[in-house]
């Protein structure tokens, strides 16, 4: 948490002490929100998920992504206040880009994504040339931390047949480790409220469904949460595709979303996905 400041009330202008949130960028550094103390909060009197995010760029690398807005409760009438926070500086050459046909923005239309946390592509990651000998998981990689390095430098992805949901989560498993994501196993004792297996590695978090059904809004949103309760990435592969609602939240949120066919090789639905594969940023 940064440092506590006072933030007065709209309604009842009592002073509240209020710690502005650290999150983790891409780069690894923290990013906090930069409050604008000079101007006043505003009661929050409806709550959309549009205008639950705001715009915050990395003081170290220059990423440019969406985080949530800070707000304070009143601790004397109750009030929920939003607190005004300083615009990121505008033409940066080093800011990504919002994406092609509009993908990656905000619902507030800032143009702002909230892709910059994946880790990046491994220097040299490992191409499976085994089956794995655990039920949904392949063997441990020793493929070392990720790195920036373009899709061109890995080996081809040797895919698996998928016969069965097992195999879907098999191949997801092995497509974490291709991209350059070391470890991936399913946690201990791991349960979800749908068919949906849940895959974790360092710096990841993945869910793959195998069921005939596209992959709805509710589950997009559930593995986002997921992945920041976790500071890592969010990921999403689906047999059967995703539902345009769930499509345009995974855009704004920056979450990469594949889609694997029977011959096991997942394909790129959005723009985070197409970037997960050629930088893993």
């Amino acid at each position: 948490m940064a440092e506590a400041v006072p933030v007065r009330c709209p309604t009842c202008r009592r002073e509240n002490s209020y710690s502005a949130p650290v999150f983790p960028c891409a780069c690894g550094s923290p990013v906090v929100a930069p409050l604008n103390l000079a101007a006043p909060a505003v009661p929050l009197t409806r709550r959309t998920w549009s205008d639950s995010w705001v715009a915050v760029r990395c003081e170290a690398c220059g990423r440019k992504g969406e985080w949530p807005r800070p707000e304070v409760g009143c601790g004397s009438c109750g009030t929920v206040a939003l607190i005004p926070v300083h615009p990121p500086a505008s033409g940066d050459p080093d800011a990504p880009d919002s994406g092609r046909g509009g993908r990656g923005t905000s619902g507030a239309g800032d143009g702002v994504r909230a892709d910059a946390r994946g880790p990046a592509a491994t220097t040299d990651p490992p191409a499976p040339s085994d089956s794995p000998t655990a039920p949904g998981v392949p063997p441990t990689s020793d493929a070392p931390a990720a790195t920036d390095v373009p899709a061109a430098a890995r080996a081809p992805f040797r895919p698996v047949t998928i016969r069965t949901g097992g195999d879907a989560v098999v191949t997801a498993a092995l497509y974490l480790r291709w991209l350059g994501f070391r470890d991936v196993r399913r946690p201990d004792g791991s349960t979800t409220s749908s068919a949906a297996v849940d895959l974790r590695a360092p710096g990841v978090v993945a869910q793959v469904d195998p069921t005939t059904a596209p992959a709805g809004l509710r589950a997009v949103e559930c593995v986002w949460l997921n992945g920041l309760t976790a500071s890592a990435a969010s990921v999403y592969f689906s047999l059967a595709g995703y539902t345009t609602e769930a499509r345009e939240r995974a855009d704004h949120l920056g979450i990469p979303l594949f889609i694997m066919d029977l011959t096991g090789t997942p394909q790129p639905v959005n723009d985070p996905a197409d970037r997960l594969i050629a930088s893993g940023v």
